[in-house]
């Protein structure tokens, strides 16, 4: 987008370019409500650019989609008839030095620097939801270089979260560039010692302010030669100041576009990842604040909760009693519920252990609010996703200690019949009657009691609405083919079903290294995300004249390494069977049949090498694993968000997260509570 506005600031109309990843299209809208805060990236050109240079030649949004970041792109100086302007590519128009000019002609419109650190933030923050908090981060390229690492090392209120540069000029008193825009806007050299990044840090006696800061500097880079960036005087300077500056001179590169373009993907990730910790702060802080629950220990709580009462039925919002955690329990309070389709399958009666009334959900992320006698693993405070597939890590446990298998008995045979360990329920309606539990979890409650061994343990770092997913779904996607099948580099495929789990299943298989993934769908509208997560080739199954495996077996000459059922028909589980390699294919059913299905094949199919295997949770022992996938999703190697289509506020609207979910259009509804 390139949106303009009056400005204040500059007394001028101002023109700034701004990149939305996908996720956040909608802020865009002025009718969207509860606008999700996004991460941003301010980017400052440098001397005769304006706000398109950066947009049009650096290459930087395909990098900021897959971090999920903002990109906005303000002008280098205000512009119009009665802006003053010498006939200079480094004064005035194009070269607004990122300062408040107190010198006649200026100092009326060249208010660049109030402009960037105020005016812009302010209508990012109120029109747009963009950057609130703080949530923000400073870049720049040779004069945007040296106004990203000023208005910085300025800032006395946290105002930004990371600064870096590219080629920046870095000590502007002690060259011509500098020397000459300091004279004409604030009447003096010496007045710029203000907006010197060098003396700045100089003054700062040791107080380091930031945890990096990142300069990029091409090696054969004219103006480094010619006495303009000074990058080692801002090193030398640093090192005094006790503040880490990484420097990487970059062999080969000049001051060019060229050179930014290849390297923005790092800054951007660089940026990236310290916005992600300090949106967590954001949300942990937040959270802190409003929850404390002091008053709640050791007593019933009383709260809202979405009711199954028979199949096929809406869900109803009822108030109920959630009891005491019992010896190794944990109470707690569930902030974001991702809905599964396996709570649809057993809303619906397809689930042969599904009983009512229940408290459905099982794919959430919560803080425990209170812990019962003898847990020791997790405390009142921390961030939880509750697991359905438990992990008791007991050394008399042959499941656990056993790399083979994820499924561990322990309180099996409870959790089945709907109940804790002990044979009993937590949850009371009004009239004081019964109501089961589900899968160990029942997170469509406002509270929720689970057993410690089901609760993964998980840093703060990642919000709750996105840490839910993986209590089922994602994880049981990606280790379907990290630890189920163990994909190898460059094997090829097949992905039939293109919800939640097979698009997980796809990512995890690019993540693997997978030549070829084809996917499957009788839904052609689902085959974009898929190749954007990695696929190949797309198959609509509903358009062929032969059985799909058929036609798989005939594009790939032999049939594919590795095939995953993602539907839960049995039809379709022989179909990804008999499109399996002949000799070593390996087939893995994930997706569970309604009650009373059974799978066939000819025994031919085996007896010629094939291999046929299911999965539970991806095979992923959950207290262990699920911790270092959040981590993995922290850290920015492990992208969930495309998963999250819709967000939904109060446990209230899980009816409407079913409906969405219903329209085909949904992969994962998050009800944030």
């Amino acid at each position: 987008y390139r949106i303009s506005h009056d400005s204040n600031s500059t007394k001028t109309s101002m023109t700034f370019g701004l990149f939305l990843p996908s996720r956040f299209a909608t802020n865009i809208d002025e009718s969207t409500a509860n606008k999700e805060n996004v991460p941003v990236i301010y980017w400052l050109s440098g001397l005769t650019c304006d706000d398109t240079n950066f947009a049009m030649k650096a290459g930087a949004f395909s990098h900021a989609e897959c971090e999920n970041v903002a990109l906005v792109m303000p002008d280098t100086s205000p512009r119009g008839d009665d802006v003053p302007n010498v006939d200079s590519y480094d004064l005035g128009v194009g070269a607004g030095f990122y300062v408040n000019a107190t010198e006649e002609p200026y100092s009326t419109h060249y208010q660049m620097y109030t402009y960037v650190t105020e005016e812009l933030p302010a209508l990012l923050e109120s029109q747009f939801n963009i950057g609130k908090n703080g949530l923000r981060s400073i870049s720049g390229h040779s004069m945007g270089g040296h106004g990203a690492l000023t208005i910085a090392l300025k800032d006395t209120n946290t105002s930004w979260v990371s600064v870096s540069a590219f080629s920046p000029i870095c000590n502007p008193t002690k060259c011509p560039w500098g020397e000459k825009a300091f004279q004409a806007y604030l009447g003096s050299i010496d007045a710029g010692l203000a907006h010197d990044a060098t003396v700045l840090l100089s003054e700062k006696g040791g107080a380091a302010g930031y945890d990096e800061i990142l300069i990029e500097q091409g090696a054969d880079d004219n103006f480094l030669s010619g006495g303009q960036l000074f990058p080692e005087n801002l090193v030398e300077a640093a090192k005094k100041a006790g503040q880490k500056v990484t420097l990487n001179m970059r062999d080969g590169y000049d001051h060019s576009y060229y050179f930014i373009a290849t390297f923005i993907g790092d800054h951007i990730n660089f940026h990236a990842k310290r916005l992600r910790s300090k949106y967590a702060e954001i949300l942990a802080l937040e959270s802190s604040s409003i929850l404390d629950f002091s008053a709640t220990t050791g007593k019933e709580i009383t709260c809202k909760a979405m009711v199954a009462r028979a199949p096929k039925q809406p869900l109803t919002l009822e108030t109920i009693t959630v009891g005491v955690p019992q010896n190794g329990e944990v109470r707690v309070k569930v902030m974001a519920n991702a809905l599964c389709h396996t709570d649809v399958y057993t809303l619906d009666g397809h689930d042969p252990e599904g009983l009512f009334p229940s408290i459905l959900g099982h794919e959430a992320g919560c803080i425990v609010e209170s812990v019962g006698e003898g847990v020791t693993s997790v405390k009142p405070g921390d961030h939880v996703i509750p697991c359905y597939t438990p992990q008791c890590a007991a050394p008399g446990c042959i499941f656990c200690q056993s790399p083979k298998t994820n499924l561990c008995p322990v309180i099996r045979g409870t959790q089945g019949q709907g109940l804790m360990p002990d044979g009993t329920s937590r949850f009371k309606d009004k009239d004081g009657n019964t109501i089961y539990h589900f899968m160990g979890c029942s997170t469509m409650s406002e509270y929720t009691v689970l057993a410690e061994i089901s609760c993964a343990k998980i840093s703060k770092e990642l919000p709750l609405q996105k840490a839910c997913l993986f209590g089922c779904g994602v994880s049981t996607g990606l280790g379907a083919v990290w630890n189920t099948c163990k994909v190898e580099p460059n094997s090829s495929v097949a992905v039939f079903g293109l919800g939640a789990v097979g698009l997980a299943v796809i990512q995890g298989a690019k993540m693997a290294g997978a030549g070829r993934i084809i996917a499957v769908d009788i839904n052609p509208d689902k085959f974009p995300a898929a190749v954007r997560l990695g696929a190949t080739d797309c198959v609509d199954s509903s358009k062929l004249d032969k059985p799909v495996q058929n036609h798989i077996v005939d594009m790939t000459q032999w049939g594919v390494d590795y095939t995953f059922d993602c539907t839960g028909n049995t039809n379709v589980m022989r179909s990804a069977l008999e499109c399996a390699h002949r000799g070593w294919g390996t087939s893995c059913v994930i997706g569970v049949a309604a009650s009373g299905h059974e799978i066939s094949t000819r025994p031919f199919q085996l007896v010629t090498g094939r291999t046929w295997k299911g999965t539970a949770f991806g095979g992923f022992k959950s207290r262990r694993d699920v911790p270092l996938l959040v981590q993995r999703c922290v850290d920015g190697s492990l992208d969930v968000d495309h998963f999250i289509t819709h967000t939904l506020d109060g446990v209230e609207n899980t009816n409407a997260a079913i409906d969405a979910l219903h329209g085909g259009k949904c992969l994962r509804a998050v009800v944030k509570y």
